[in-house]
C-alpha cells in the first residue's frame, strides 16, 4: 500500500535491494520472502528484532524507497505484504512517474512533486473507499495492520492499544507485544524462529489481577475457566491494567445486555501540538472512564460527558477563604470539588446560569471568573490557567441550553425574576471588588437569625415556650423536629439552597443527624441528583404513564401481585389512592427500562419514596436508584446485589476477621446482601429508623450500606460466634435490627413486619439509629468509594461468569433428555452457539441484535442466530462442508432447523435438529 513519505536514515540496514532505478529502490527484508525459506540464522535474528522492536517489516517485508539524485536521504513511499502487491506499485511508478521526473531540473521540485503525488494517491484512495481521516498515528496504523494479519481478525475488530511485555510460557519469558482490542486480548512473540501466539476473548476471563511475586515486582494475571496466563515487564503497568479492566468491564456488560460496542464519534480532534498521540479508540475509552468518575462524583445523569477539568480556587463566603480544587466542565454542568476531601463541592447546572464573566485580575485573585445563577448566587473562581478558552467553552455550552433555561419548570423554589433584574444584579456584583462583594454578602448570611435572635436564643426561646405549656402539651419530639428544621434553614441561608448550594462537611453532619420529615423529599431529590433528570425531562413521566397504563406483560403481572405487599402496615397503602400511585410509578419505570422491568424489592423502596415525594419525583428517585446508585441491582439476576455480596465478604474479612470464618460456615452473607442491600434496610429495620439510613444513602451512596452492615455484625460478634446454624444467626441479627429505634421520630408507631413474625423471647435492648450510624463512621468510615469500585470490578467478573456457567448447566440439564448428545457434547455445542451469538454482537450481522436476543424467553430460546452466523458454525461442525456447494448445503440445513420459520434458530432448534437421525440434506 502507498504510505505518506517518511524519512529513512539507514536505507540498506537489514534490507536487500532487488530492483533500482535513478529515483526508486525496491527492497526486501532479510529473512523474508526469499528463495532460501526463512533465511537461516540471519533471518531468525531479523525476525526476532522485528518483533522486539515492533517493526512493521514483520507484516510488510517489502518496501519502495524514493531517493533524489545526488542525495543521501531516502523516503519510504510504499510497503507490501507480498511480492505481487509491491511489484504492482513498482510498475506503476515506472510507467507513470519516471519519464515525468526526468523533466525537472531542480532537486527540490522533484521532491515536492513525488511527495505530493503519493499523498494525492492516498487521499484519492481514501475518498473512493469512504475512509475518513482520523487522529491515529502512522505507527498505530501499522500496528492495526499487524494485529489483523497476525491473529486473523476481521476489519470490524478494533485495536485499542498495544504494549511491550513478557509472557511467561512455563518458566520461560517470551518478550513480545500485547494487543488489546475491544473483544480480545492477544499476545505475539517471535524468538529465534519460534512463534508464540495467544488469543483470549474478554468474555472468557474469570479473573484479572495485578500483583507481585518473589521474582517480579509487578505481574498481571489473566485467568479463564481452563488456564492462567502471566504477563510482566511492562513500561507502564498501571496504564495497561486500567485499560484491561475497562475492556473486561465492557465485555461483562455485553454478557448482560448482549449489545455490541459503539465508538463515540463526537470526540474533539487532537491538537497538532498534542504531546501524546494515542488511537482515537483509546481516547474514546479514556474519555468514557473520566466521564464515569465525573458522573459518580457529582451524581449527574448517565448521559453527561465530561469535556475537561482544570485546577482553580473557589471563594467560599461561608468561611471567607479561597479553596484549592478542580473545576469540571461538561455539556450541561459546571462542578467543583476541593483538593481536601469533603471540604467543599459544588454543582452548577447551566440551565441555572444567567451570566459568565471575567473579572479584573489582581495579585490576590489572578484570572478570576464569576458565574451567576437564577437564585441570586454568585460563584467566584480564580487561578485559572486558560481562562479565555474556558469562558469560550462554557459560552458554547450555554448557547446550546439557552432555549431551555427560561421554559423549564422551577422545581427547587429558586428565585424567579425577570432577565433584566438578574443581569442587573449580576453586573453590579461584578463591577465592584469581587472579594469585597462576596465577603459583605457572606457577613450578612453568617449571622443568620430568626427575629433578631441568634441560634442559642432561638433554642432557649423554643424550650421556654414548651416549658410554659402544661406537661400534657409538651412534646419533646416536636421540639427536636422543629430544631432540625431551623438548623437546615440556617444552613440554606449560609450555604445556599437548591442544586447550587455549597456542599460541605456541615451538610453531611446535618444529614447524619436525620433530615426533617417536611424536607426529606426535597433533599432526597437534591442529594441523589434526581432533580437534574427531572428538570431536563419535563412531561416525560406523564407521557410514560399514559403509554404504559392498560398494557400488560410479565412485569405488570408481577407488579400487580406485589402492590398490596409493599408496606401493608402503613396507612398510606391501605387505600386505593396510594396503591394506584405505586402502580403508576412501577409500571412507568418498567416501560422506561424493559431490561430491568420489575424486580421484587422495588415495590418496597418505591412505596417509601412515595411517602415523601410526589409521583413524578418518586419516579426520578427510582431512576437514580436503579440506574446510577445501585447499578444492576434490580435486573432479573440481581447481579449488582450479588457483586456487592462478594464485596461485603471481602470487607468483612478485612474489618471483622474474627467473625469472617464463622459467617462463611453459617452461610448468612448471601441472605444479608439480598435482604439488607436490595431494600436499603427498609425490610429489616423499623420504618422510622430505616428512613434515616435512606437519608445517609442518598448523600454518601453505597458505602453507607457497607459501613452499617459491618457495624451490625461488629455489634453482634459474640452472639454470632455462638450460633450453631444460619437460622440462629439470622434470628440474632433480626432481633438486633428490630430493636433499632429512632426516638426523634414524630411519626406514629408503625408495626414492623419482621417483629410481627418474631418469637415470644423478651425484647432486645434498644439501639439508637443515630448512635449506630455514628459508630459505623467511627469504625468503618475509612472505606472509600473508589476502593468499593475496584472491589466491584473483581467481583463482577466472578459473579457474571458464575451466572453464565449456571445458565449453561440449566440449559443442558433441560435438553439432555430430548437429544442423543451427551452432557459434555451439549456443553461444547452451547459454548459454540453462544460464541457465535456474541460474535454477531461484536461485528454485526444481517439481523438486528434485539431480534436475536429476548431475555423474557426461556434460556433455551433466548439466544438466536441468523443464517450468516450459522454458516460459520456449519463450517466448524462439518469438516466435509468445504466444497463449492457448501453455502447451499448450509442454507438447506438452516431451513430444516428453523422450525418456526422466523429465519432465526435458537439453541433448542439447533440441538434437536442436529440430533435427528433422519435429518437429510
Amino acid at each position: 500500500m502507498w504510505v505518506n513519505p517518511e524519512e529513512v536514515l539507514l536505507a540498506n540496514a537489514l534490507w536487500i535491494t532487488e530492483r533500482a532505478n535513478p529515483y526508486f529502490i525496491l527492497q526486501r527484508r532479510k529473512g523474508h520472502g526469499g528463495d532460501g525459506g526463512s533465511g537461516g540464522l540471519a533471518g531468525l535474528l531479523v525476525g526476532t528484532l522485528d518483533v522486539v522492536l515492533d517493526s512493521s517489516a514483520r507484516v510488510a517485508p517489502y518496501r519502495i524507497l524514493y531517493q533524489a539524485p545526488d542525495s543521501m536521504i531516502y523516503w519510504t513511499i510504499a510497503c507490501g505484504c507480498s511480492r505481487k502487491e509491491i511489484t504492482e506499485h513498482w510498475e506503476w511508478l515506472e510507467q507513470n512517474l519516471l519519464q515525468t521526473l526526468s523533466i525537472f531540473e531542480n532537486e527540490n521540485d522533484i521532491n515536492t512533486f513525488v511527495k505530493g503525488k503519493i499523498q494525492g494517491i492516498i487521499a484519492e484512495f481514501n475518498k473512493i473507499n469512504g475512509i475518513k481521516e482520523d487522529d491515529d498515528t502512522e505507527k498505530f496504523k501499522e500496528a492495526i495492520v499487524k494485529f489483523h494479519k497476525l491473529f486473523g481478525m476481521p476489519e470490524e475488530e478494533k485495536l485499542v492499544n498495544y504494549y511491550s511485555c513478557s509472557y511467561w510460557k512455563g518458566k520461560v519469558p517470551r518478550q513480545g507485544w500485547m494487543y488489546l482490542s475491544i473483544n480480545h486480548l492477544c499476545f505475539y512473540s517471535f524468538l529465534m524462529g519460534r512463534e508464540a501466539k495467544l488469543v483470549i476473548r474478554w468474555v472468557d476471563i474469570t479473573q484479572l489481577e495485578k500483583n507481585a511475586t518473589l521474582l517480579l515486582p509487578d505481574v498481571i494475571k489473566v485467568s479463564t475457566r481452563s488456564s492462567q496466563h502471566f504477563f510482566s515487564v511492562f513500561l507502564n503497568i498501571n496504564e495497561t491494567f486500567k485499560l484491561m479492566e475497562q475492556l473486561a468491564n465492557i465485555a461483562m456488560r455485553q454478557l448482560l445486555d448482549n449489545e455490541g460496542f459503539e465508538q463515540d464519534r463526537s470526540l474533539p480532534r487532537l491538537k497538532k501540538k498534542s504531546p501524546k498521540k494515542v488511537s482515537a479508540l483509546k481516547r474514546d475509552l479514556d474519555a468514557r472512564a473520566k466521564s464515569e468518575r465525573y458522573r459518580a462524583l457529582f451524581r449527574l445523569p448517565k448521559d453527561e460527558k465530561l469535556d475537561g477539568h482544570t485546577d482553580c480556587t473557589l471563594w467560599t463566603p461561608f468561611n471567607k477563604m479561597h479553596i484549592l480544587g478542580q473545576m469540571f466542565v461538561s455539556t450541561n454542568y459546571i462542578c467543583f470539588t476541593s483538593k481536601e476531601e469533603n471540604l467543599c463541592s459544588l454543582i452548577i447546572p447551566l440551565r441555572e446560569v444567567t451570566i459568565v464573566e471575567k473579572a479584573d485580575s489582581s495579585s490576590v485573585l489572578p484570572s478570576p471568573l464569576s458565574i451567576s445563577t437564577k437564585n441570586r448566587m454568585t460563584f467566584l473562581f480564580a487561578n485559572l490557567k486558560d481562562r479565555d478558552f474556558l469562558v469560550q467553552r462554557i459560552s458554547d455550552f450555554l448557547q446550546q441550553t439557552t432555549s431551555k433555561i427560561y421554559s423549564e419548570k422551577e422545581i427547587s423554589g429558586s428565585y424567579n425574576s425577570s432577565d433584566d433584574e438578574v443581569y442587573s444584579r449580576t453586573s453590579s456584583i461584578l463591577s465592584s471588588s469581587p472579594q469585597r462583594s462576596l465577603s459583605s454578602e457572606a457577613d450578612g448570611e453568617r449571622q443568620f437569625n430568626l427575629n433578631g435572635n441568634s441560634i442559642p436564643t432561638v433554642t432557649q426561646a423554643l424550650m421556654t415556650m414548651y416549658r410554659r405549656r402544661s406537661p400534657e402539651e409538651f412534646n419533646p419530639k416536636l421540639a427536636k423536629e422543629f430544631l432540625k428544621e431551623q438548623a437546615w434553614k440556617i444552613h440554606f441561608a449560609e450555604y445556599g439552597q437548591g442544586i447550587c448550594m455549597y456542599r460541605t462537611e456541615k451538610t453531611r453532619d446535618l444529614v447524619l443527624k436525620g433530615i426533617p420529615e417536611s424536607m426529606r423529599g426535597e433533599l432526597w431529590l437534591l442529594l441523589s441528583g434526581a432533580i437534574n433528570e427531572m428538570a431536563t425531562h419535563a412531561g416525560y413521566y406523564e407521557d410514560l404513564v399514559e403509554k404504559s397504563m392498560g398494557k400488560y406483560n410479565l412485569a405488570t403481572e408481577e407488579i400487580e401481585r406485589d402492590l398490596h405487599r409493599s408496606l401493608p402496615e402503613h396507612p398510606a397503602f391501605q387505600n386505593e389512592m396510594g396503591i394506584a400511585a405505586l402502580r403508576r410509578v412501577l409500571t412507568a419505570y418498567a416501560f422506561r427500562n424493559p431490561n430491568i422491568g420489575y424486580c421484587q424489592a422495588m415495590n418496597i423502596v418505591t412505596s417509601v419514596l412515595l411517602l415523601y415525594a410526589k409521583e413524578e419525583e418518586a419516579f426520578w428517585l427510582l431512576v437514580a436508584l436503579c440506574e446510577r446508585m445501585l447499578p444492576d441491582y434490580y435486573n432479573t439476576r440481581v447481579v449488582g446485589a450479588l457483586v456487592d455480596q462478594g464485596v461485603f465478604e471481602e470487607l468483612a474479612r478485612d474489618y471483622v476477621p474474627q467473625l469472617y470464618d464463622c459467617m462463611q460456615d453459617l452461610g448468612v452473607i448471601s441472605t444479608i446482601s439480598l435482604s439488607w442491600f436490595l431494600t436499603l434496610f427498609l425490610s429489616v429495620m423499623p420504618f422510622e429508623s430505616a428512613v434515616v439510613v435512606v437519608d445517609c444513602f442518598f448523600y454518601e451512596g453505597i458505602k453507607v450500606i457497607f459501613q452499617l452492615a459491618l457495624a451490625v455484625l461488629d455489634a453482634n460478634v459474640d452472639k454470632l460466634l455462638n450460633c450453631k446454624d444460619d437460622g440462629e444467626a439470622m434470628t440474632v441479627l433480626g432481633r438486633y435490627l428490630d430493636s433499632v429505634t429512632n426516638k426523634d421520630s414524630t411519626l406514629p408507631p408503625i408495626p414492623h413486619l419482621h417483629s410481627l413474625l418474631s418469637d415470644d423471647v423478651g425484647p432486645y435492648p434498644e439501639v439508637d439509629i443515630f448512635r449506630l450510624i455514628r459508630t459505623s463512621y467511627e469504625k468503618f468510615g475509612s472505606i472509600r468509594a473508589d476502593l468499593i469500585e475496584q472491589m466491584r470490578f473483581k467481583q463482577r467478573l466472578k459473579v457474571i461468569q458464575t451466572l453464565e456457567d449456571t445458565t449453561k448447566r440449566n440449559v443442558v440439564r433441560t435438553i439432555v433428555t430430548e437429544t442423543s448428545f451427551t452432557i459434555d457434547e451439549l456443553e461444547e455445542l452451547y459454548a459454540l452457539f453462544k460464541a457465535e451469538h456474541l460474535t454477531s454482537c461484536y461485528w454485526g450481522g444481517t439481523s438486528n441484535a434485539t431480534d436475536r436476543h429476548d431475555p423474557s424467553l426461556p434460556y433455551l430460546e433466548q439466544y438466536r442466530i441468523d443464517f450468516e452466523q450459522f454458516k460459520g458454525m456449519f463450517a466448524l461442525l462439518f469438516p466435509w462442508a468445504c466444497g463449492t456447494h457448501s453455502d447451499v448445503l448450509a442454507a438447506r440445513l438452516f431451513r430444516l432447523l428453523d422450525e418456526n420459520g422466523d429465519s432465526l434458530i435458537n439453541f433448542r432448534e439447533f440441538v434437536s435438529g442436529l440430533s435427528k437421525k433422519n435429518a437429510c440434506i
